[in-house]
Formats: C-alpha cells, sequence, structure tokens
C-alpha cells in the first residue's frame, strides 16, 4: 500500500509476492508489488518513504534502494532498527540524531522523532544522502506518533485493504 505525505493520495494492490523471504534479497520477493501501488498513484511524492532498509544492506541496496531506483525516486527508508549498521542511540529528544556506520561509512541516523522514546533507524537510500535523509523523516513526523506519517497512513490503509474494506 502507498500514501502521499498529505495521506489524501492512495493506491492499493492486491495479488502475491515473489518467491519466500530470503536473507538480503527483500526488493526481489515485494518491490513488485511495492511498484505495482506506487505506479497507480494520480501523483507521485517528490521523495518516498519505505519500510526498509537503505545503505544499510551487505551490498548497500536495500529494498528502499531498489525502488528508488526503478522508480527513479529519491528514496527514504525507515525501520526500527539498522540491518548491519552500527552506532549508539542519540538523547532521547524530538531531532536528535547520531550517525550509523557500516565499514566507516555514514549510511543513516538514530533519529529520536518524539522526546523520551525509542529512536528510528533512519536509512539514506536512492538519490538521498543521510543529513536529506533524517531531515525528511523528521519533517514528516508529527505530533505524538513515533513513525512518519506517510509510513502510518500507508500501514492503516493496507490493514483495511487486507480487511477487504478498501
Amino acid at each position: 500500500m502507498i500514501s502521499s505525505s498529505a495521506g489524501t493520495v492512495r493506491a492499493a494492490v492486491t495479488g502475491k509476492t515473489g518467491d519466500r523471504y530470503r536473507v538480503g534479497l527483500l526488493a526481489l520477493r515485494e518491490g513488485p508489488t511495492l511498484e505495482a501501488a506506487l505506479r497507480r498513484l494520480p501523483e507521485c511524492p517528490a521523495v518516498l518513504l519505505v519500510n526498509a532498509t537503505g545503505r544499510d544492506h551487505p551490498r548497500r541496496a536495500g529494498l528502499a534502494v531498489h525502488l528508488g531506483a526503478v522508480l527513479e525516486m529519491p528514496t527514504v527508508g525507515v525501520t526500527n532498527r539498522p540491518l548491519i549498521a552500527e552506532g549508539d542511540w542519540p538523547r532521547l529528544e524530538r531531532g536528535e540524531r547520531s550517525p550509523l556506520t557500516l565499514a566507516g561509512e555514514i549510511v543513516g541516523y538514530w533519529l529520536c522523532t518524539r522526546t523520551g522514546i525509542r529512536p528510528l533507524a533512519i536509512h539514506a537510500a536512492w538519490r538521498t544522502d543521510p543529513a536529506v535523509a533524517v531531515d525528511v523523516a523528521l519533517r514528516a513526523t508529527a505530533g505524538r506518533a513515533r513513525t512518519p506519517e506517510p509510513i502510518r497512513q500507508a500501514r492503516r490503509v493496507a490493514r483495511t485493504a487486507r480487511a477487504g474494506r478498501l
């Protein structure tokens, strides 16, 4: 399911994902379904937030990178934890960040989006660098939510679609 940052443009597709999940190959399994949903949007967002890793991947090519490359759209990955990158948490105050590194390269940041709450792992992906990725994610997170609003909206629409109410 795909949702715009405003939460007003939505698209859902149904069908089966690819072959069974294999470590490091999520893009092959889920990418075509996500691409199909994005191509159904009447307008595409300027930057796509993806619930997946970007450069924090053994081959520096997580699902967020693949999806951005196929769609020729800047992407940012947002996850609850890094895949293989490492870094200490920042102070638990909104806007605080600390680098996630992989082989000495900063591939993302831990980002505290809500004071007193566990940070999110923000991943640079297609046509974004770590600083841009963290800025986009912080701007898309508002109020009491920990997760950026486009991802929250996408999850909500996906639940509705799975329940057959979309």
